[in-house]
Formats: structure tokens, sequence, C-alpha cells
């Protein structure tokens, strides 16, 4: 009789896979900062798809997440997700997710579904949104936002990437302290949640502290995606430093 084989040394209790835009240092980064003991990350990169809408952007999208998912399943992950929000932000939400599932049979979630679905579970329904976006791409976030029901009070950007993608990699380079700036003046009194949206934008150590100031949820894609991807993979630890989402739910 084959003895059963040794528990892995790391992620014995999960590896999560996640496929990041190719210039995101931050996704892996937070994740990697805040998975509880026995839970590993693992990520591919894929080309920045920025058109959705398109059948030939949709094709190109699918293809390219179908090679991901599947150089991701041998490391034996427990679930996938794609971080990234603009190039997930898909009517009906959860399409994209299924689409991947499909290929690899695998638990599988997106930035722009989590980010609703964390949203639905704080019963957000009035929000303010902040971004390192330009005008083009929170117009489009909002159009997404108010698809899925919610109503957005405002929504504010740095303006990164008005001159074209060549300006994405300083998304990253955004100091925290610019980023509370922006939660703040973004955010209104009659909002139920604050959402702060791009997985390259860092918000892992500041969540805490605007919810605590604004007395509101905050909720952020790389927060949202990691709470559904954990959940996907069967973990539900409570991470207090990363606010309500993941002290209530």
């Amino acid at each position: 009789m084959t003895a059963p084989p040794n528990p892995p040394t790391y992620g014995w209790r999960a590896k999560l896979g996640v496929i990041v835009p190719p210039t995101n240092t931050v996704n892996e980064a937070e994740w990697n900062l805040a998975v509880p003991d026995g839970v590993t990350v693992h990520a591919a990169r894929m080309t920045l798809h920025t058109d959705t809408t398109s059948v030939e952007g949709l094709n190109a999208l699918h293809r390219d997440l179908a090679e991901a998912v599947h150089s991701l399943k041998p490391a034996g992950v427990a679930a996938i997700a794609y971080g990234c929000t603009a190039g997930s932000m898909i009517t009906p939400r959860h399409a994209l997710a299924e689409k991947m599932s499909g290929e690899v049979d695998l638990p599988c979630v997106t930035t722009a579904a989590a980010i609703v679905d964390a949203l639905e579970v704080v019963r957000a329904k009035k929000i303010a949104v902040a971004t390192p976006y330009d005008k083009r791409l929170n117009d489009h976030e909002v159009e997404f936002l108010t698809s899925q029901g919610l109503e957005v009070l405002a929504i504010e950007g740095l303006g990164l990437g008005a001159n074209g993608p060549a300006e994405y990699p300083l998304i990253h380079r955004v100091p925290k302290s610019r980023i509370l700036e922006l939660a703040r003046s973004v955010d209104r009194s009659g909002a139920d949640a604050l959402v702060i949206s791009c997985t390259d934008f860092p918000t892992f150590g500041l969540i805490e502290e605007l919810e605590s100031e604004l007395g509101k949820p905050v909720i952020t894609s790389n927060q949202a995606t990691l709470w559904a991807t954990l959940h996907a993979a069967g973990i539900g630890d409570k991470l207090p430093e990363l606010g309500q989402l993941f002290r209530d739910f």
C-alpha cells in the first residue's frame, strides 16, 4: 500500500493563484503580507486587456486567461483570481470567472465581481470611488458599477493613464499618504461605503484607519479579491487589519 504524500512545507492549507497585468507589483506583495499561515500566493502575468467590450477584445481576453489559468493549475492551486479591476468589468459580472473555471475545473474569481460582491455583503448601495485612473477609465468604472445596481455619488482619479499605458507603472509609486488624501477627498456623507479601485494601488495598512475615520466600510481591489479568493479556497479566517469585510464576513 502506498503511503499518503507528505503535506507541502508551504501552502499546506491552500495555494492561491493570481493573474496580474505585467506592470502590477502591488497585488502579490499585499497578498503575501496578509494571507493566513499555511496559505501561499502563486502568480502568473498576462497582457493587460483594456478592450472588454468588442467581440475581438473579449476573444483575446478569453484566450489569454485560458493560457494563464492552465499555467497555474499544475501548481496545485485551490482557487484562481484575475487580479485586474478595469480588465474584469464585464456584465454579467461572474461570466468571466465562470469562463476561467470552465477551463481548469477550479473555483475562480475576478476583481470587479469581488468588489461588487463585497459591497453587497456590507449592504452598500451608494458609494464613493477613489482611483488612480484617468477620466476614460473612471467613466467605464461608473458604467459598470451602475449596471450592478450601485449608485456612484462621486468618483475621483489621479489621471494616470491619460497619456497612455506608459503611465501605468506610476500607479504603484503613489505614496500611501496621497491615497489617504484622495480617499478623504472623494468620500461623501451619503455614501454607504468607500471603494478604492485598482490592484496596483497600495491600500493595505490604510483600510482600518479610513474605516475608523470615515465610519463606513472601505472596499479595495486587493482586499475584496483576496477575500473572495480565500473563500473560494475554503479559507474563512478573520483578518481584522483588512477592515469590516474580513472582520464580519
